[in-house]
């Protein structure tokens, strides 16, 4: 059976523009709820609604949020609440979105996992944009031994055995080199996210 998924609902929920609302996840970098970076998840939750986001909800606090908006609106959503926090906090935080079947493809479709690796050892690093072929190339597998990765689309699968506090696979190297923002989960935060989309229970 599956732990309890930590979230944290809204109460109020804004009307979604742009058609059918359509559930989306949310993947901020770089925020917390204490020290540098400090963003309460009461706050974030409501720079989404006030985007026209409906049903938002929060996991955990590290900047994960699960909300339903229309199509068209979708692709907005990102920069007007990057833009919201930027302008009331001064905070400059890049933000991925996936669409709830996009998360659950990367649930589904773990080479790592399926290569047989300690799942406690698995994270994501979700990236705004496919890479090019060339960069995707030059990411170097002798870079942070122990450490292994595939990469797929948008999706960079990591086994980081010493954990992402000692990997050299960084956000700064990944963005460098990939050309492109990159976000990182750990495997047990990318299951809860699916739990909350109904469908995916931890291995």
């Amino acid at each position: 059976m599956c732990g309890k998924v930590r979230l944290v609902a809204a109460k109020k929920r804004a009307p979604s523009t742009g058609g059918k609302a359509a559930t989306h996840v949310a993947l901020l970098r770089g925020i917390n709820v204490g020290g540098k970076n400090r963003l309460p998840m009461a706050e974030l939750s409501a720079m989404f609604e006030r985007a026209g986001c409906s049903d938002v909800r929060t996991y955990i606090q590290s900047g994960n949020v699960v909300f339903g908006v229309g199509a068209r609106a979708a692709a907005e959503v990102g920069g007007q609440v990057s833009a919201a926090i930027a302008k009331q906090l001064g905070l400059r935080v890049p933000l991925v979105l996936r669409t709830a079947a996009e998360l659950r493809a990367v649930a589904a479709n773990n080479p790592l996992l399926r290569a047989g690796e300690d799942p406690a050892r698995l994270h994501v690093a979700f990236l705004a944009e496919v890479p090019k072929a060339a960069a995707g190339a030059a990411l170097d597998p002798e870079r942070s031994p122990p450490d292994r990765f595939v990469l797929k689309g948008r999706e960079l699968y990591l086994c980081c055995p010493n954990g992402m506090a000692r990997t050299r696979f960084t956000n700064d190297y990944l963005d460098r080199t990939l050309g492109t923002l990159s976000t990182v989960r750990n495997w047990n935060t990318v299951l809860a996210l699916c739990e909350m989309l109904g469908d995916v229970r931890r291995r």
